[in-house]
C-alpha cells in the first residue's frame, strides 16, 4: 500500500499555484486569465482537504466546498464581463481592454 504524506499533496498545491501564477502574469487572453485563476483556486482546495485529512477533521472539506462555490460564481461574472468585452470590441486581449476608461 503506497501511503501519501502531507508533503506530496502541499507541493503539487504549490506547483499548481504556481503555474496559475505564471498564467494570470503572463497571458493577455481574459478566458486563459480566468482559467489560471480557477488553477490557483484549485490548488488551495488540495491544501484545505490535505490539512483537513492531516488533522482528521472535515473542517478543510467544508471551506473547499464554499470556495468551490466562490470560484463558479466567480466564473459566471468573468465570463460574463469577456463577453460583453468580447460584443463591444470583437477582442478579448487585456492590454486593449484599458482602453475602456472613462
Amino acid at each position: 500500500m503506497v501511503r501519501l504524506y502531507l508533503n506530496q499533496f502541499l507541493l503539487l498545491a504549490a506547483v499548481l499555484f504556481s503555474l496559475g501564477v505564471y498564467g494570470v502574469l503572463a497571458r493577455k487572453n481574459a478566458v486563459l486569465v480566468l482559467m489560471s485563476i480557477e488553477l490557483m483556486l484549485n490548488a488551495v482546495n488540495i491544501n484545505l482537504i490535505a490539512f483537513g485529512a492531516f488533522r482528521d477533521n472535515v473542517a478543510g472539506q467544508v471551506f473547499a466546498l464554499f470556495v468551490v462555490a466562490i470560484a463558479a460564481a466567480e466564473v459566471g461574472v468573468g465570463l460574463a464581463i469577456v463577453l460583453l468585452i468580447f460584443r463591444n470590441r470583437a477582442n478579448i486581449d487585456l492590454d486593449e481592454s484599458n482602453l475602456m476608461k472613462g
